[in-house]
């Protein structure tokens, strides 16, 4: 599911995003901790044995491995490797837009508002060809989807299509993706309505197909999105790089005791704060780039396919069933004979603009 919070910070005051800082669901806390407790058990680990265990020439032994795997830190350019690269995981999602690409929300009315005027029937038909190319393409990108119609009898039960139409689906072989094939019966279907005279005239059988192949359009690009991935080189590279930094920070950032006598030692503080604090925004950081990079998973953020499917379904019911032919009465507004219209404002609202 989604993780909303920009009304808890609608305003912007003093400590304004403090208060997402404890928010769970989420959170990189809860993509990370894992994560962090193998690393802090592994520390405390390293560090019991050789407070405890080495004696005193392993001891030095282990101090000279430590100040080399230390300087090795250095050499892994890793502000460079996460600071530019990991941003290719949102600049894509970004620059692809695929959520206004969906057949879903608010783009995924648009062929159910070019049917509004047709007959009841060619709106049903319409309608359930539209959600099913929806759901067929979603089934391929989303486990959310997959996990909740894993076959096609499963759509069948669900009521996206037909035995009829799955016979005339299943009889067309392709090796790839037919979630196109509903859009095809579109297109049959209104060519047959205008042939019939249920579609009054060319420019709305015109609009129509706009809007179809405009929703088929979308169709495709979220189907090449998922196809098309970042290249596997790259995320191997940032992945071996934030593995390798760490597992060198393990032995070089634990507290060493000086190699000659009388030569002092750093500060022991135990716990190494500032190696803690690197472990979480680097190891953060690819984190949200696994996040980012498939958005139709299962994360928290990842999108509600599911959700969708149902929302789409009860507007096409709902614009076939309830809304065909019943209109309200076109009757005078409340300011027809104002030449100002001034809307109430509640008192909160007063309170709150002074």
């Amino acid at each position: 599911m989604t993780v909303s919070y920009t009304l808890k910070v609608a305003n912007s005051r003093f400590g304004g995003f403090s208060k997402l800082l404890f928010r769970w669901k989420g959170s990189i806390y809860k993509l990370l901790y894992k994560e962090f407790i193998v690393f802090v058990v592994l520390y405390a680990a390293l560090s019991l044995v050789y407070r405890r265990l080495l004696t005193e020439e392993q001891k030095r032994l282990y101090t000279k491995v430590a100040q080399y795997c230390n300087r090795s830190t250095d050499l892994i350019p890793m502000s460079f490797v996460l600071g530019v690269g990991v941003p290719c995981s949102p600049r894509g999602w970004w620059l692809e837009d695929p959520m206004p690409k969906l057949p879903l929300g608010t783009d995924g009315d648009t062929p159910a508002v070019a049917l509004g005027s047709q007959t009841c029937q060619a709106q049903l038909s319409g309608h359930r060809a539209a959600n099913l190319s929806a759901v067929l393409i979603l089934r391929s990108v989303s486990t959310r989807v997959l996990k909740r119609f894993p076959t096609v009898d499963h759509v069948v039960e669900a009521g996206f299509m037909t035995q009829d139409e799955r016979k005339k689906f299943e009889s067309l072989h392709s090796d790839f993706n037919k979630y196109w094939i509903p859009c095809v019966w579109f297109t049959n279907l209104a060519a047959q309505a205008r042939r019939d005279g249920r579609i009054r005239d060319d420019v709305a059988l015109r609009l129509l197909m706009d809007e179809l192949n405009l929703y088929r359009a979308k169709c495709s690009m979220l189907f090449h999105y998922d196809w098309i991935s970042i290249p596997l080189v790259y995320t191997q590279v940032v992945t071996i790089a934030v593995y390798s930094f760490f597992a060198f920070c393990l032995i070089g950032r634990q507290f060493l005791e000086p190699l000659e006598p009388g030569q002092e030692g750093d500060l022991d503080m135990y716990v190494p704060l500032s190696t803690l604090l690197q472990f979480f925004f680097y190891a953060g950081w690819l984190k949200v780039a696994e996040q980012i990079i498939n958005p139709f998973g299962e994360d928290d953020d990842d999108f509600e396919t599911n959700k969708l499917i149902d929302r789409n379904l009860q507007v096409s019911l709902l614009s076939v069933d309830d809304m065909y032919q019943n209109l309200p009465p076109a009757t005078k507004d409340k300011y027809w004979n104002e030449s100002t219209a001034q809307p109430p404002y509640t008192m909160a609202k007063k309170t709150h603009g002074r």
